[in-house]
């Protein structure tokens, strides 16, 4: 669902906005996870994870906001050191579950 304007205010679903630590993080050699995100010691850990596999006609701002628009797996949860992590996302409790 989108966003909505009313009097000049933006208002956007409930369900879209981050609320935990829930995040889309892009690694080293073009992987993509997404997942519950802990930093620590140098890790980053994932649990609930997903593998963002492969996406199609949508840049990555559209599968942000939409998952359903990608091809997304399951996968075990990570734990990778913290200098692989190019860039992450925040995104709601439930994406790509």
């Amino acid at each position: 669902m989108a966003a909505f304007i009313i009097n000049g205010t933006t208002y956007v679903p409930a369900n879209s906005v981050p609320t935990g630590s829930r995040a889309v993080v892009v690694v080293d050699r073009g992987w993509i996870f997404a997942g519950d995100v802990t930093r620590e010691d140098g890790r980053i850990r994932i649990s609930r994870a997903v593998w963002l596999f492969k996406w199609e006609s949508c840049g990555f701002a559209a599968v942000i906001e939409n998952p359903s628009k990608a091809d997304i797996r399951p996968i075990a949860n990570i734990d990778m050191p913290a200098g692989a992590e190019i860039f992450s996302v925040p995104v709601h409790d439930q994406w790509g579950l």
